[in-house]
């Protein structure tokens, strides 16, 4: 996004009015996807109407505290970002059969041995880093708004019997109409507020034609809590539990996969200037999804994942600051406890939330283009993007040898995020797999070590069939990354661990990877990409230092871990 686009980056703190109002959009948006993913899987289970109320309550709570998380950040729990939290329908299908075959202790203890697999995912993300990639995020990304579009145009029909049949589409209109109209030429604090004026207009218009329920608000208390339900944890570890153990893990993979495309997403729009992405702050976004669904287990509701509307709220409003995550988690945990309040997001007419929704997930499949455009795409990730996309698609409409797929591991695949998801993973997998092996080599993480670093880049340049002259640039890109990631802001050097080096041939061109444990010092990439904005003498040699490596190489990409940095560099032939 360019600098004039975006008014409140991450780090900066709106007006109250400002972080409460988009707060406010986005609860809207995410407790009614809660309730409605809730109420699906309790009614299809055929769970009472006291363990519903239960459930969606706990699912709002939950789903509150954990964007609080998200955007607050605890160690290593949240990512300091707009991430909304609420239910997740790649859990759908496996729920309902859980409940069904076994019964809700059943299905808590499922969530919670899914969630704890989350935190697997989490710790050790840096070992997924070839797999989860920015294409197979993007892709994910894109599929979202496939896997939920039919349920997006089913609510242009959610009207009252024998009301106006035009009350539907001119409330729905009104609210495209007025959202598009105002994002795309208003400026300043209206442009802010267009989602909010394009609802405002449509639930009149509607309300004007009998569409607005104001009868749910009316009968809906001020304050309440629902009745205790809940179920408690099965512990036997049974034939149903093992049965179903396989599809929660599937789901619960997918459900990473969205979150970390999300944790992307949102940093890519919520700064002026381009940065790297930073892998801790998506290590703590799964982490508060893990969290999240550890809680929703022990209560017994429906499991949790990231919903993508920050990002693309941020991109139609131009605000990224989380305190508007802050605000809209306090809104989203308060609302559990306001029946009344809840009753106004959910009389809002269907074809209203329709219309408003059409315009989010527009803006979070072009997030995900851009994604995977930004990353660079050849001929492979091309193939790999198409396939998985459209039979993603193909899938989610129920084309594809629907006999034998609709009932396969409890109906997993009819979800186009999910069978898309899946196809684009096994596709990245099969090419990491197949390609040839790099060499390696493992030294002390010590600037001792670089004549051995050297020596070993000579050979493989020399094995590679390039003249020496390969072979002292290959070298002076690892001394250049060695003395980056060894020093400290106070000059000083960073020693022990180990770092270990790989060099591949790709085309013309040698890509090296450095893999070391090292501190949480700035990104690489970001340093490079902001070469000359710095012109204090002191910062004179690290500028000389980065010029070099900029110079010898076609392109560096540093990712950051917890512990550990992975930074990447091309290196074309002189």
């Amino acid at each position: 996004m360019s600098d004039s686009g975006l008014r409140y980056q991450a780090d900066e703190k709106p007006p109250l009015v400002v972080s409460l109002g988009l707060g406010a959009q986005l609860t809207a948006l995410s407790v009614s996807a809660t309730i409605l993913i809730t109420t699906v899987i309790m009614r299809a289970a055929g769970q009472s109407e006291a363990y519903l109320s239960w459930a969606v309550f706990a699912a709002v709570a939950i789903g509150g505290a954990a964007t609080m998380l998200q955007a607050l950040r605890f160690g290593r729990f949240g990512m300091g970002h707009v991430l909304m939290m609420g239910s997740s329908a790649a859990f759908i299908a496996v729920c309902i059969e859980a409940l069904t075959k076994g019964g809700p202790a059943t299905m808590a203890t499922l969530v919670v041995a899914s969630a704890l697999f989350q935190f697997v995912i989490s710790d050790r993300l840096s070992l997924f880093r070839r797999i989860l990639t920015p294409a197979v995020s993007g892709t994910v990304l894109m599929l979202i708004p496939v896997s939920v579009m039919s349920a997006v145009f089913n609510l242009m029909k959610d009207v009252p019997q024998g009301s106006p049949a035009i009350g539907a589409p001119l409330s729905a209109l009104a609210t495209l109409l007025v959202i598009c109209g105002l994002t795309l030429k208003a400026s300043g604090s209206l442009r802010l507020w267009a989602p909010v004026i394009g609802v405002l207009a449509g639930s009149f218009i509607a309300a004007f034609f009998g569409l607005y329920d104001t009868a749910r608000v009316a009968q809906a208390s001020w304050i309440g809590l629902p009745g205790v339900e809940w179920p408690g944890l099965d512990l036997g570890f049974g034939p149903v539990f093992w049965a179903l153990l396989p599809g929660f893990l599937l789901a619960a993979t997918i459900g990473a996969i969205r979150t970390i495309s999300s944790a992307v997403a949102v940093q890519r729009v919520s700064w002026r200037g381009p940065r790297a992405v930073d892998f801790r702050d998506v290590q703590g976004a799964v982490a508060a999804d893990s969290l999240s669904n550890v809680l929703s287990g022990l209560a017994g509701t429906a499991p949790n994942t990231s919903y993508s509307t920050g990002a693309s709220l941020a991109q139609l409003t131009g605000v990224a600051a989380r305190h508007v995550g802050i605000a809209a988690g306090a809104v989203f945990a308060a609302l559990a406890f306001l029946p009344k309040a809840l009753a106004l997001v959910l009389a809002i007419p269907g074809p209203v939330f329709a219309a408003f929704l059409l315009i989010m997930i527009a803006m979070l499949f072009m997030v995900g283009v851009q994604m995977i455009l930004q990353d660079g795409i050849d001929y492979r990730k091309s193939l790999i993007v198409g396939v998985a996309f459209w039979l993603g698609v193909a899938f989610q409409s129920g084309v594809v040898f629907p006999e034998f797929i609709s009932n396969f591991a409890g109906g997993l695949l009819n979800n186009g995020m999910t069978a898309g998801g899946l196809v684009v993973i096994l596709m990245t997998l099969f090419v990491e797999i197949t390609e040839p092996r790099p060499a390696r080599m493992e030294a002390a993480f010590d600037l001792s070590s670089l004549p051995n670093y050297r020596k070993f880049l000579d050979e493989f340049a020399s094995t590679g069939g390039w003249d020496e002259a390969m072979g002292k640039r290959l070298g002076g890109v690892c001394e250049e990354i060695l003395l980056s990631l060894l020093g400290t802001d106070e000059g000083e050097e960073q020693t022990g661990g180990r770092l270990v080096l790989l060099a591949k041939k790709e085309g013309g061109a040698v890509v090296l990877e450095f893999i070391a444990a090292t501190g949480e010092g700035e990104n690489l990439e970001d340093r490079v990409a902001l070469l000359g904005e710095q012109t204090e003498e002191a910062q004179l040699e690290e500028e000389v230092s980065l010029r070099l490596l900029r110079h010898h190489s076609a392109s560096v990409r540093h990712q950051q871990y917890h512990g550990l940095d992975v930074v990447t560099v091309r290196v074309e032939a002189p």
